[in-house]
C-alpha cells in the first residue's frame, strides 16, 4: 500500500509540474503576447484575463468541495486539466470571446483542481508520511517555473516582436505539455485500503448508480453547509481578521511577480533585442528564489532556530528592497504601455543584473510570507484547518484579481507604493497575531 501511495504522490506531482509549466509560463508572457498581436478584432487584456481567473477561483473555492465529493478527486483533476488546456489553446487562434470564456472556465477548474489535490494528497498520506509527501509534491510543483521559462528564453532570444508563427509554436508546445499533465491523472490509482472500503459501495453502484450519486450529492451539500458556517465563524475571529491583511498583501505581490513584472521587463526598451527573452530568465530566477526560500525556511523551522516573525520580517525587507530597485531600474510606464516598449525613462540606466536580482528577491520574499502563513494557520486552526486555508485562498485570490485589473491602468510607482503600504500593515498584523499566540501559550502553562 505504501508503494501505491508513493506512486500516486509522484504521479500527482508530475501532473501538476506539467500543467503548471504550461500555465505559469503562459501567465508570465501573455500580456506581452497580447500586446503584440497583429489582430485588429482582438481587444482582450492579459491582465484582465488573469484577474478573471483569480476572481472566479476565489468564489468557486466555496463550491469545489461539493463537486470533488460527488465525482471524486481523480476525475475532478482530469476535468480541471482539460479546462486549463483549453485556456492555453485559446492563444493559438485568439479571439476575444474565447479568451475571456476560457478565463472563466480556468478559474472554475483551478478551484476544483486545488481542492481535489489537497483531498487526494491527504488520502495517500498518513501521520508519518504527510510531511514527506507534501515536500515531494511541492518540490515538483515549484520546478514548473523553470522549464517553461527556459523555453521562452531560447525561443524568444534576439526577437523584438513576437510573430504569429512564434506565438502558435510556443502555445502549441505549451498545450501539448498541459495535455500530457492532464492525461497523467488517469494513471492515478486507489490506495488498497480505499479499494476495500469502497468495494461494497461499488457493487451496489452497479445496481443503482443514479442512487449512489444522489446520496453522494446530498451528503456533500450537507457538509458544504456545515463548512460554510464554520468558515464564517472563523473569519469573524480577531486572529483571522488580523491575518487577512497579510493574506491580502500576498495576493497583491502574487499578481505582481506572476504577471506584471515579466511584462515590465519585456516592455523596457533599453534592453533592446534581449527584452523579450529576459522574461523567461526572470521567471527562472524567480522560481529559484521560491525553491531556495521554501527549502531554507523548512529547515529553519525543523531546527526551531527562528520565530515565524523573523522570517516574515525578512520577507518584508527583501520585498521592499526589490520594490525600491524596481522603482529605480524599470520605466514607470512599463506595465501600462500599449505599444511594445516603454516611452518613459527610469531613474537609473536599466540594468539586466538588477532586474534579475529583483526577480530572485520577489520569489524569496514570496516564500517567506506564504510558508509562514501556512505555518501559523496550521497551528492556530489545527482543528479547522480546511476552512482556515479556504479563507486564505479566498482573500489572496480576490486581491490578486483586483491587482490584475488595475495593473494595466496604474503606473508602476503607484503599484509599488500600494504593495509597500499593505505589506507593512500586513507584517505588523502578523506580529500582533504571533504575540497573541505566545501570550496564550504562556497563560496555558500557568
Amino acid at each position: 500500500m505504501a508503494d501505491v501511495r508513493t506512486y500516486n504522490v509522484v504521479v500527482l506531482g508530475i501532473g501538476f509540474l506539467l500543467i503548471f509549466t504550461a500555465f505559469t509560463t503562459c501567465g508570465n508572457i501573455e500580456q506581452t503576447v497580447v500586446k503584440g498581436l497583429n489582430n485588429t478584432t482582438f481587444s482582450g487584456s492579459g491582465y484582465h484575463s488573469l484577474g478573471i481567473i483569480y476572481g472566479v477561483f476565489s468564489f468557486c473555492n466555496l463550491l469545489a468541495p461539493t463537486i470533488v465529493a460527488i465525482i471524486g478527486p481523480r476525475f475532478t483533476m482530469f476535468l480541471s486539466g482539460i479546462l486549463y488546456s483549453g485556456y492555453i489553446a485559446a492563444f493559438i487562434i485568439p479571439s476575444t470571446w474565447s479568451f475571456y470564456l476560457t478565463s472563466v472556465l480556468t478559474g472554475i477548474g483551478a478551484a476544483m483542481l486545488w481542492t481535489a489535490q489537497g483531498h487526494f494528497l491527504v488520502e495517500n498520506s498518513d501521520v508519518s508520511t504527510i510531511n514527506r509527501n507534501t515536500g515531494m509534491f511541492w518540490a515538483l510543483l515549484q520546478c514548473s517555473m523553470l522549464f517553461g521559462n527556459l523555453y521562452v528564453y531560447f525561443d524568444w532570444k534576439g526577437k523584438t516582436d513576437i510573430s504569429d508563427k512564434d506565438r502558435k509554436i510556443m502555445f502549441t508546445a505549451l498545450l501539448v505539455i498541459s495535455v500530457l499533465g492532464t492525461v497523467s491523472f488517469l494513471f492515478l490509482r486507489k490506495a488498497r485500503e480505499m479499494e476495500e472500503a469502497l468495494s461494497e459501495e461499488e457493487c451496489q453502484s452497479l445496481l443503482s448508480t443514479p442512487l449512489m450519486y444522489k446520496q453522494r450529492a446530498s451528503s456533500a451539500v450537507r457538509e458544504t453547509k456545515t463548512d460554510l458556517k464554520t468558515t464564517l465563524e472563523i473569519f469573524k475571529t480577531k486572529t483571522m481578521l488580523l491575518l487577512s491583511f497579510c493574506m491580502a498583501y500576498s495576493g497583491l505581490e502574487l499578481s505582481f511577480y506572476s504577471g506584471v513584472y515579466g511584462t515590465c521587463i519585456g516592455a523596457t526598451s533599453y534592453f533592446g533585442v534581449a527584452a523579450k527573452s529576459l522574461i523567461g530568465i526572470s521567471g527562472i530566477v524567480l522560481g529559484a528564489g521560491e525553491i531556495i526560500g521554501g527549502g531554507l525556511f523548512g529547515l529553519v523551522f525543523k531546527n526551531n532556530r527562528f520565530r515565524r516573525t523573523s522570517v516574515v520580517f525578512l520577507g518584508m525587507v527583501v520585498h521592499f528592497l526589490a520594490f525600491y530597485l524596481i522603482f529605480l531600474n524599470i520605466p514607470d510606464d512599463a506595465p501600462v504601455i500599449l505599444n511594445t516598449s516603454s516611452q518613459h525613462t527610469s531613474y537609473l540606466t536599466p540594468s539586466v543584473s538588477i532586474a534579475l536580482l529583483c526577480s530572485f528577491l520577489l520569489g524569496l520574499g514570496d516564500s517567506c510570507f506564504n510558508t509562514q502563513l501556512y505555518s501559523i494557520l496550521g497551528q492556530v486552526y489545527a482543528e479547522n484547518s480546511a476552512p482556515a486555508f479556504a479563507i486564505f485562498k479566498f482573500i489572496q485570490s480576490i486581491f490578486a484579481a483586483v491587482a490584475f485589473f488595475y495593473s494595466g491602468y496604474i503606473l508602476l510607482t503607484w503599484q509599488l507604493l500600494v504593495m509597500v503600504i499593505l505589506g507593512f500593515i500586513g507584517t505588523l498584523c502578523f506580529f500582533m497575531v504571533e504575540r497573541m499566540q505566545n501570550v496564550s501559550a504562556d497563560t496555558h502553562e500557568y
